[in-house]
């Protein structure tokens, strides 16, 4: 009677633990992608100081993860780690690489990096593969403006999987963050650390409500897309291996790392 009044206890207790975004992902074990990373900024879409030398408007490498709901790469509204202060202000990775492996060793809850080139202009692509699993179904990326003080774009935990199918093809239009560590208001604005620090917050056209600030565009409702992603689903051909994906001329970069 005991062991059995324990074993409902127990049941109960379990029924009632949160279920996360990717507990329900039944889908085959394995799925690999084409993420496709399409810069739109352009001094037609966004005129206002935009950056002609000195560098010009352009964006730094991706760099991405695949992952469980126990890992978070960055969040609205939450701090940024040191390592997305660092990428988003100087484009520099060690510190956000080391944070991600040391997640995939502590709780598994990594399962790949992925990385893909920089873009040497405000506009154009650049693309890479990436692998989720069905206990690590979610994407997250960031790709720093530059020049800016610490401004970024990117994705924050996008699942893939819908129920028991990976989705064939998702697209999202990308607009600017601000990481929350650094006080300049303009793409050229020098060093000026934000102290104390605030949390990442989405830059409007109206936010932050100061003329000075580089994307700020009173008449604007909203702010054009200044990039888009687009993330397809690989064939798999009768040998197995993935069919390539033609549609997209952009360059390519295998997956650096795995942290299963």
């Amino acid at each position: 009677k005991v062991i059995w009044t324990l074993l409902v206890t127990i049941l109960g207790y379990a029924s009632s633990l949160p279920v996360g975004d990717d507990s329900i992902c039944t889908a085959e074990e394995l799925a690999k992608y084409s993420i496709i990373f399409t810069g739109k900024w352009s001094q037609t879409a966004f005129p206002k100081q935009y950056p002609l030398y000195r560098p010009p408007a352009q964006w730094s490498s991706m760099l991405g993860v695949t992952h469980s709901s126990d890992y978070s790469m960055w969040k609205k509204n939450e701090y940024a780690s040191n390592g997305v202060r660092d990428f988003a202000e100087k484009g520099e990775a060690w510190v956000l690489m080391k944070e991600i492996e040391e997640a995939g060793e502590k709780i598994q809850s990594v399962h790949g990096i992925f990385s893909a080139p920089a873009i040497s202009s405000g506009t154009g692509q650049t693309s890479t593969e990436l692998e989720v699993h069905s206990r690590h179904p979610l994407v997250s990326f960031v790709v720093r403006i530059v020049p800016s003080p610490d401004w970024f774009v990117g994705i924050d935990s996008l699942n893939l999987c819908e129920g028991d199918q990976w989705m064939e093809e998702v697209s999202v239009d990308l607009f600017p963050y601000d990481a929350g560590t650094d006080s300049g208001f303009t793409f050229s604005s020098p060093n000026f650390a934000t102290i104390p620090q605030d949390t990442v917050t989405e830059i409007t056209c109206s936010s932050p409500s100061h003329p000075a600030n580089s994307f700020y565009y009173p008449k604007l409702k909203n702010l054009p897309p200044i990039a888009q992603v687009t993330m397809v689903k690989l064939k798999k051909n009768h040998l197995g291996l993935p069919a390539p994906y033609l549609s997209v001329p952009a360059k390519s970069n295998e997956i650096i790392d795995s942290v299963s």
